[in-house]
Parts: structure tokens; sequence; C-alpha cells
């Protein structure tokens, strides 16, 4: 069949080798449910019947490291998360492309070899002024990391794919009725009435300390944990092969002082490279360092105290960190807060009295012939018209209705006239369209997904899978 292959060609050859087929919804939620049990000695999962092998998944993650920069394959090997979520990631793949072909085997659907021979042939990237060259199909082969037999089998695998999902993946028809209506509920407009009470218009007196620890046992402030932090930094042109070389050999001299009892400063600056004390901080409020990126500080609130870290491969260099002290959450001391004690109670007395004042207003709104005092009157959208705090209610409630709506800082008195229709036009309604045909589409193929995890459920062998990963 080789031989008939090299008289052949296809489609643009990125969206085999790269991307295979863009029908990635059928993973959607596949690393959630691909843990379970175990049988056999070299297969690393089950999906349905089918077994996966050690092998296909490291030719898969081989393949897969190889489409990547030299930058984006450091940084999988650089932090042990990202390493983690690249293996599930090329284990998702297998057990999403695996479930098709399985659905695909019990359709009885097959891609003969003249069929794979005929779409070699007609591939744009393994042709020469026309025609279809042994030597360009070789070479790029041979880049793509694919023997000829693989790569007629991801083919075949990605035919057999369109041939189970292009039903899937075709058009959804929507009624006019749905549209007109999904229409008016986007772009009609309503006319309200409104009068707003801020809480600031409402003065209070400076509180007791009996108010303020009454208050506080209601509302008391946690503060959160907070660590102190050091580290060794050797910076260095990561991707320089002799520069990233060098800063490595000096990072495992000072990694070696470390391990021998010396502290990290004077390691630090025994070899050249930069140290940095820095005081406590919680995970919300970091100093302004660049070393602290979010998955540094998720390291270091995850690290136990006084021990340093392994070596740390970064974009700019290698890194230690040692935590130093850690300070547990803990509930504040009523008088170390009493000063912002007395702010928020003031507010909190403020909303109080606003809204009685709110609920006076809303009395004489609902009684016979009663009126509004202070009132606006406005036409809204879904998206102005009014505070943006009145737009979700203005829409929410029925027409005809009065209500108190709580804001930031006020209340609003809130009463509801009438609808008025949009008016029609045909470009948003053609959007809107395509729109719910899309939402339509997403929900036929999210269910399409289920019965897929349903008829063919993923299981991990557990004895394999922690020797390959280490668990």
């Amino acid at each position: 069949m080789l031989e008939y292959l090299r008289n052949a060609s296809e489609k643009p050859v990125a969206k085999i080798l790269i991307s295979i087929l863009a029908f990635s919804f059928v993973g959607w939620g596949v690393a959630e449910w691909i843990f379970g049990g175990t049988v056999g000695d070299n297969t690393v999962m089950h999906i349905g019947k089918a077994d996966i092998s050690v092998q296909q998944y490291n030719s898969e993650k081989s393949r897969e490291l190889a489409l990547m920069t030299r930058e984006q394959q450091r940084a999988v090997y650089a932090d042990a998360e990202a390493q983690n979520d690249f293996s599930q990631q090329v284990l998702t793949k297998i057990a999403t492309q695996q479930m098709v072909h399985n659905h695909a085997n019990e359709l009885g659907f097959a891609v003969s070899e003249k069929r794979i021979a005929q779409e070699i042939r007609d591939f744009p990237d393994f042709q020469v002024n026309g025609k279809f060259s042994t030597v360009a199909f070789d070479n790029i082969l041979n880049n793509s990391g694919y023997s000829e037999a693989e790569f007629a089998n991801v083919l075949r695998g990605q035919i057999l794919r369109s041939m189970v999902l292009g039903s899937v993946s075709a058009p959804v028809s929507v009624s006019e009725f749905a549209v007109q209506a999904a229409y008016n509920a986007r772009y009609g407009k309503r006319d309200i009435e409104y009068t707003t009470v801020k809480f600031a218009d409402f003065k209070v007196s400076e509180p007791t300390d009996k108010q303020l620890q009454e208050f506080y046992k209601q509302n008391p402030q946690t503060l959160p944990e907070t660590r102190a932090v050091s580290y060794v930094f050797i910076e260095t042109d990561m991707s320089q092969p002799d520069k990233y070389d060098a800063g490595y050999a000096t990072a495992v001299k000072i990694e070696d002082d470390i391990i021998a009892g010396e502290t990290m400063k004077d390691a630090a600056k025994k070899h050249g490279a930069k140290y940095v004390s820095l005081k406590s901080f919680d995970r919300d409020h970091r100093p302004v360092d660049t070393l602290l990126t979010d998955s540094m500080v998720t390291k270091i609130f995850d690290m136990e105290p006084q021990l340093e870290s392994e070596m740390i491969e970064t974009k700019n260099g290698f890194v230690f960190v040692r935590v130093d002290e850690v300070k547990p959450a803990h509930t504040a001391e009523f008088d170390t807060v009493k000063k912002s004690l007395t702010n928020d109670w003031k507010k909190a007395e403020q909303k109080k009295q606003a809204y009685v004042h709110a609920n006076e207003l809303l009395v004489n709104l609902n009684k016979k012939g009663g009126s509004l005092a202070n009132k606006k009157v406005a036409t809204v959208s879904r998206a102005e018209g009014a505070p943006a705090e009145l737009l979700v209610p203005a829409f929410r409630n029925k027409i005809g209705q009065n209500s108190i709506e709580n804001g930031t800082d006020s209340f609003y008195i809130l009463s509801i006239k009438k609808a008025t229709a949009p008016k029609v036009e045909q470009r948003k309604m053609d959007n809107l369209r395509k729109e719910l045909q899309n939402m339509s589409a997403t929900g036929l193929q999210e269910d399409f997904n289920s019965f897929l995890k349903r008829e063919y459920p993923v299981k991990i062998n557990e004895k394999v899978y922690n020797r390959v990963f280490g668990k």
C-alpha cells in the first residue's frame, strides 16, 4: 500500500500533523473522568474495549513536543505542574481520538487504501510543479516524526473522524419564532421611573467602644496567611545553550553548598548570584518582584517552612527559594482594626438609615394614587439608559412592579412602566440567528460528547500510569 501512497497527497499538512482534527469538542471534560481501574502491564489506559499502550502514549508525546518551540519545551520540563498538564493533554487527545474511532468501527465505517492514496495525491505540500514528489513526501514526514505507515494511519483516522462527526458538526436550523423572541428579549426597551437614596446622605455620630465591639463580633476580620521568603537567583540567557549550561553549572554549585550547610546568602555571594530577602506578604498582596509570578507564588505557599526548594528553572534563569517564616491566617485583634472598624460601622449605620427611608418611599408609591418623590424617568435597554445596577432588574421585574434595588452605595426605588418592542434591523436579526444556530450546534455536540463518554468509558491502568508518570 505504501508504494501506492507514493502516488498521492492531500490538504494542508498542518491540518493533519498539528491539529489532527478540529473536533476538540469531543474531548471536553476528558481530564476529569480519565482516572479509573487497571489491567495489563503495558496498557496505560482503556477506552471502551480499546487499549492504549505506553508506546502509543510516548509516540504521541514525542510528536507533540516536536511541534513546540525550544522555549515551550523548556517550560514543560522546568515545572512539575506544567509536565503534568502536558501529559494530561496528550492522554486527553489520545482518548478523544480513540472514542471516535471506536464509534466508527461500530458503525462499520472503513477507509480504503485507494481513498488514502487519493487524499495524499492531492496534498499540495507533497507536490513539486503540480506533481507528487516522493522527495517532498519523505522530507515532510521525516520532519514531522511520522513513518509512512503512521502517516497513513493518521490520515485514515482523520477521515474516519470526519465520517463520525460530520453530521454532528452540520449547521442546526432555528425557527423564526425563536429568533424573533430572542430578538425582542435582547433589543427591547422599557420605560422606568426611579429614585436614588444614597447612603452618604445620612449622617451618623461616632460609635462607642461597646458599639464597635458588638459590631466586630458580628463582622470579625480574618488576616490571611503571610510568608517571608528569600531566594537565590542565577540569571542567564536560557535560549543560548552555552549560557544555559554555564548558568546550570553555577546553580549546581550553589545547590551543593546549600546542601553542605551554607546559608543561601553566603552561597549566592560565593558564586556571584543574586540574593533577595522579602518581608512577609500574602497571596493577594505580593511585593513588586519579577520572580513572583502567579505560579511561583502558588509554589511558595505550598512549600514547607524553613526548607529550600529544589532548583527551579524560570524563563530568565535558575532560582532556589526558601520560606523563612509563616504566619497562619488568624482573626485580627480588636485594637489593631479599630480605626477601619469605625468606618465600616458608620457605613453600615448609614445603609440602615437609607433603607428605612427607601422603604418609606416605596410604601408611599404603593398606595392607591401614590407617586414617587424626586423620581427620574428613563427609557432603558439591557445595556444603557440608567445606572448599571438598575438595568438587570428593569428587565427581570414584571411590568407595573415596584421594588427596592440594592446598589453599591445607594438604594433605588424602581417602578417598571411599560415595554417597547424593538425596531427590526435585518443585520442584527441575521447575526442573532447565527448565534442561536451555533448555540444549538454546541448543545448537540455536548450531547454527543456525553454519549461517547458513556459508550466508551476511559479507565486508567493505575499500576502502569504510576510507573510512567512517577505518581
